[in-house]
């Protein structure tokens, strides 16, 4: 979601001197998109392939020193569950995957991330050297969801994964996981958390989803 300087300047623990300074070259290289409202200029990332870059530099990247009890929370929080991009991911989002290939809905891996089975000789490949498909029960059971298989973007492959940084497992990306992230949002099913990207599963939703796709989440 996009979000003021001012915020992602207390997120990173920088001045706004400095967070407008770096802000303006990540417009400037495509990283990172502006929009005007009123007086104020907010920021979100270019895209998702952008998104898919930072999860990969994730999984390599040494965690930071944990110091103080906030910052334990914060990242207790984003492993649980959190956004990536215009999708779900975290334990929440690798659960749904799970769900999802469990009931059949989406078919072609398990899931699971094998680094030595990645396809090392193309960086483009990420998220696209395996394939899910749709299946033929999909529209059914999605649309006990709410979500209509039949207008996901065409111009944008309807399953796609994300490698979670901090669950190495596939998460839902795609046509599919947009969806299904904006509909759980629609539902009130999942909520924003105080901390950027960090979104928290309710009540109803925890019900909802175990009705739904036999998702249990603690």
């Amino acid at each position: 979601r996009a979000l003021p300087a001012s915020a992602l300047a207390g997120e990173a623990g920088v001045g706004a001197a400095t967070a407008s300074a770096h802000l303006a070259k990540l417009v400037e290289a495509e990283f990172v998109t502006v929009e005007a409202r009123g007086r104020h200029r907010y920021f979100r990332l270019f895209g998702p392939d952008v998104s898919a870059a930072l999860e990969a530099l994730a999984l390599i990247a040494p965690p930071l020193a944990i110091t103080s009890l906030k910052q334990s929370s914060r990242t207790n929080a984003l492993h649980r569950s959190r956004t990536c991009y215009d999708h779900l991911a975290g334990r929440l989002g690798v659960a749904l995957m799970q769900s999802l290939l469990d009931h059949g809905v989406i078919t072609g891996h398990d899931g699971i991330h094998r680094p030595a089975e990645a396809v090392r000789d193309r960086p483009s490949s990420y998220g696209r050297d395996l394939v899910y498909e749709l299946s033929d029960e999909a529209p059914s059971v999605l649309a006990e969801l709410g979500v209509d298989t039949g207008r996901l973007p065409p111009r944008r492959p309807a399953v796609r994964y994300c490698v979670d940084w901090s669950e190495h497992q596939h998460h839902l990306a795609g046509g599919l996981g947009a969806a299904l992230k904006a509909r759980l949002f629609a539902l009130g099913w999942v909520r924003w958390g105080a901390a950027p990207r960090v979104v928290h599963l309710t009540d109803e939703g925890a019900a909802g989803l175990e009705r739904t796709l036999g998702l249990v989440f603690v």
